[in-house]
């Protein structure tokens, strides 16, 4: 199975680095500077569940032919050139599994392509390039999700199974992808919001005043939206969303806070606005979740006016 992996970054490269591992045949997809630093030093990963140094790999900067599996690892609101970039290797039979965070991205991929080309996937996991451009994998999270948006286990979902499973990192077939999908956006949205509004780890958060009593407010607002779109989650999935948010020591952030502290683009509408669309459409109130994304927002246009 021929696999082309958009982007080499933090989650890309560690997954298509964990594949090249097991022996798959994987292609990276990636824009001129990160190309030239591949072609130089190599992909590197360093990680608790072991380094690699992949030295020489297949890097291209345009797609030419068709493959097999694509695997899409852009931040959500690169989606469109992502969508430009990988159009020349989209074949009829082509399968494409996002690794993007909310549940914009399906509709779009679907109208771009066809309903047949594309798979629902999620992955957690915390990394990030670093200055010399390795890929630090932070925790003992890695873990990707991926099936059939129908839910059935239809054949070319075996054939992915029997290639991924052998990977280093946790891996499943899943016959409710959507609800994978939709949970770990109730966990992005919830941390987001918190860690971002106070501009603070989860554990400073708890050891501060009303601070568990904000949690719990979002992680309940996340939730009821989650159960409006007619998935109801496991009590264990529900009892691990509250105390993940009130861990008076956790040093948890949010992957957007991290990007506001570096004065980077953040995904707020992906994350923290379309989960406020889809919650008005149910008319469900979601007060604190408006208040974080009004935050962020605002962060944003102080952010383009710097840059004008």
């Amino acid at each position: 199975m021929k696999i082309l992996v958009l982007g080499a970054g933090a989650t890309g490269g560690y997954f298509g680095g964990r594949l090249l591992e097991a022996g798959a045949d994987v292609t990276f997809l990636v824009r001129a500077a990160r190309a030239e630093r591949l072609r130089r030093d190599g992909l590197v990963v360093k990680s608790r569940f072991g380094d690699l140094h992949h030295k020489e790999i297949s890097v291209i900067e345009k797609a030419e032919n068709f493959y097999d599996l694509i695997i899409l690892s852009c931040k959500a609101y690169d989606l469109d050139s992502a969508m430009q970039a990988i159009a020349p290797a989209v074949g009829a039979d082509s399968m494409i599994l996002p690794l993007l965070n909310g549940m914009q991205h399906l509709d779009v991929l679907k109208a771009k392509f066809t309903e047949e080309n594309v798979l629902g996937g999620c992955c957690i996991i915390s990394s990030e390039l670093d200055e010399e451009g390795r890929i630090i994998h932070f925790n003992a999270n890695h873990s990707l999700r991926y099936g059939e948006l129908s839910g059935i286990m239809s054949e070319r979902i075996q054939e992915l199974e029997e290639l991924i499973s052998p990977c280093r990192f946790t891996s499943q077939a899943s016959f409710a992808i959507v609800q994978d999908m939709w949970e770990k956006w109730v966990l992005i949205a919830s941390l987001a919001a918190l860690t971002t509004m106070m501009r603070a780890t989860v554990g400073e958060v708890a050891k501060s005043p009303f601070g568990t009593e904000i949690a719990k407010q979002l992680a309940d607002e996340c939730l009821a939206v989650l159960r409006a779109q007619g998935f109801e989650p496991e009590q264990s999935f529900v009892d691990s969303t509250h105390s993940r948010l009130v861990d008076a020591s956790s040093s948890l952030t949010a992957s957007m806070l991290r990007d506001m502290e570096r004065g980077n683009r953040v995904e707020a509408q992906q994350i923290l606005g379309d989960f406020i669309e889809r919650a008005q459409l149910q008319n469900i109130p979601v007060p604190m979740l408006q208040v974080a994304y009004c935050h962020v927002c605002a962060y944003q246009q102080r952010r383009e006016s710097k840059q004008n």
